[in-house]
């Protein structure tokens, strides 16, 4: 037999039952300042790692969902641009591996600068910024381009002003930063965060390397693949899982515009001529090669290497090979090598919705 129910019971269980229906559920992002960032992770395969060059996490700038949604929507960001024309985007293109299809790359103005724009993926473990090594890290690098005359030509204080304006902004700096007060700290942090999350391991060469996909790649790219760790010497600078060390060499190349590299950051003449290895990652995509963007086929890069190298008093270690006619390739072995190098292109990244322009 059912018992009475009191009356204040009853009032109980009814405010318990509407306070929940008018309770957001726990899944939807709750849209407060309060709430706080929510932290990021980056999803790297195993392989990932290659056990040597660690994650380069700033403790002062953790990733967080907001702070990375906030950092893509800086990277595309016309206001950035002194006439709002350019956006970071503008020269580092996501179809094009974040690189861009010019030689060097153009200010607002039209004016060219001196290199070209590198490829941004999986710089997450990058030490150094810029052709030259000239910022420690990807919040250091931010800050140049915004003010360099010959690309985005702007003022920190300008940029401030716009985006403090913009309604989209404040709100979205609280969530990330806890301050709706925006400063150019904090827009670099935001763009780097956005940064770290550009990662590609997505190639047919992962699939077939790391994952066991035996169709993956055919018999000319893993032919091509041996003499890239072998006879060709590739791999002394361009080892996988990155394909590149993250070091700056001299790999002799002639100086076609006094180019010093990075002795002019140094100061050192033994740094005259050394340039930041860049990835291959996607090096399909991602012409013109060089730091100045002289070569536009891969083929090109692959007979500077078997027949042109030079050899200045300060050529790189790892360059002596081809000086020395160590490294001899016949044209199917360079068929080879650049059939084994279109194999790092990875569709996903280039096409990723999270990469690209939120606006």
């Amino acid at each position: 037999m059912f018992q009475r129910v009191r009356p204040t019971v009853l009032l109980v269980l009814l405010s318990a039952v509407l306070l929940n229906a008018c309770r957001r559920d726990p899944a939807w992002p709750v849209d407060t300042p309060e709430a706080g960032p929510t932290p990021y992770n980056l999803s790297i395969p195993a392989w990932g790692n290659d056990g040597i060059h660690p994650l380069q996490l700033p403790g002062d700038n953790p990733l967080t969902v907001e702070g990375v949604e906030l950092g893509r929507m800086l990277f595309h960001e016309r206001a950035l641009s002194d006439d709002f024309s350019f956006s970071c985007a503008t020269c580092h293109m996501q179809d094009h591996g974040f690189a861009e299809p010019h030689p060097v790359s153009l200010g607002t103005d039209g004016s060219l600068g001196r290199r070209n724009a590198p490829a941004l993926v999986n710089l997450a473990w990058h030490e150094t910024m810029f052709w030259d090594g000239r910022a420690d890290n990807l919040e250091a690098q931010a800050f140049g381009p915004v003010t360099n005359p010959v690309e985005l030509r702007n003022t920190w204080p300008t940029v401030v002003e716009r985006l403090q304006a913009d309604p989209r902004y404040p709100q979205r700096f609280q969530r990330a930063f806890g301050t709706d007060i925006i400063d150019s700290v904090l827009v670099v942090k935001a763009i780097a965060q956005f940064e770290r999350t550009l990662l590609s391991f997505n190639s047919r060469f992962d699939r077939w390397f790391y994952q066991g996909d035996a169709q993956a790649m055919n018999e000319q790219e893993q032919r091509g693949f041996q003499l890239f760790m072998n006879e060709a010497k590739c791999n002394n600078c361009h080892a996988p899982p990155h394909f590149h060390d993250f070091s700056l060499r001299n790999i002799g190349m002639l100086n076609l515009n006094g180019d010093a590299g990075q002795e002019e950051v140094t100061g050192d003449p033994l740094h005259r001529g050394r340039f930041k290895t860049p990835t291959l990652r996607n090096i399909e995509v991602t012409w013109p090669y060089m730091h100045d963007g002289r070569f536009f086929t891969l083929e090109e890069v692959v007979d500077f290497y078997a027949d042109d190298v030079l050899s200045p008093p300060n050529l790189d270690p790892h360059m002596i090979h081809f000086v020395n006619g160590e490294v001899v390739l016949s044209p199917q072995d360079r068929s080879d090598l650049v059939a084994f190098l279109k194999t790092l292109t990875d569709p996903a990244f280039l096409a990723e919705p999270l990469f690209s322009d939120p606006h």
